[in-house]
C-alpha cells in the first residue's frame, strides 16, 4: 500500500500538461486494442475484403453499361445492311448483347407465331415465362435469346424451349431489351 501511494504521489508532482499527454497515450492505446479485440472476433476481414471487391467489379460493371447504353439511339438496333433503323457496329453488336436481359412480350409473341405448343403454354399458364436467356456466341459471333414456358402452374406437364437469333433490339435510352428472335 505504501508502495502504491509512493507512485501515486510521484504521479501527482509530475507536470500538468505531462499528465495530460500521459492520459491521452493511455487512452489512445486503450481505444486501439479494444477495436483490436472487437475485430478478431467480430472484424471479418477477408469475407468483407472479398464482399467490397465484387460490389466495386458491380459498380463498375453498371458503368460501363451505362456509357454504351447512352451512347445509342433510341429506337431499333440492327447490325445487318438494309434498314432505316440504327446500325450496330461488331463490336456494339456484341456489347448491347452482353448487356441485354429483358426479352419483352412483343418478342415473345412474335416468336410465338411459329410455335404453337409455346403459344398455347404461353396462353393457358396466364402469360407467365418460366426462363430467359440472352447471350453471346463467341463460336459463331452472334446473338442468341431464348425463354421457356410451361404450365406447371396450371398441372399440364408441359414445357416448351424457343430460342434463336437476335436479329434487332430495342434501345429505351435506359435499357436494351430484343427486339426480333428469328426463331426459324
Amino acid at each position: 500500500m505504501i508502495q502504491q501511494d509512493k507512485y501515486l504521489n510521484k504521479l501527482k508532482k509530475l507536470p500538468e500538461p505531462v499528465r495530460q499527454f500521459g492520459g491521452l497515450v493511455t487512452i489512445t492505446v486503450f481505444i486501439i486494442l479494444s477495436f483490436g479485440i472487437l475485430n478478431i472476433y467480430w472484424g471479418g476481414g477477408d469475407e468483407l475484403i472479398r464482399k467490397m471487391k465484387i460490389e466495386e467489379e458491380r459498380i463498375e460493371k453498371e458503368r460501363k453499361v451505362n456509357e454504351v447504353i447512352s451512347s445509342l439511339p433510341s429506337g431499333i438496333l440492327v447490325f445487318f445492311d438494309g434498314t432505316d433503323h440504327y446500325r450496330l457496329s461488331k463490336e456494339q453488336y456484341e456489347a448491347v448483347c452482353n448487356i441485354t436481359k429483358l426479352i419483352p412480350q412483343r418478342a415473345i409473341m412474335a416468336a410465338h407465331f411459329l410455335n404453337y405448343e409455346a403459344y398455347e403454354l404461353y396462353t393457358i399458364n396466364g402469360n407467365k415465362i418460366d426462363d430467359t436467356f440472352v447471350k453471346w456466341d463467341e463460336e459463331k459471333n452472334k446473338c442468341f435469346a431464348g425463354y421457356t414456358v410451361s404450365g406447371s402452374n396450371v398441372g399440364v406437364n408441359k414445357a416448351a424451349n424457343i430460342n434463336g437469333e437476335v436479329l434487332s433490339f430495342l434501345s429505351t435510352g435506359i435499357d436494351t431489351r430484343v427486339y426480333f428472335i428469328k426463331n426459324f
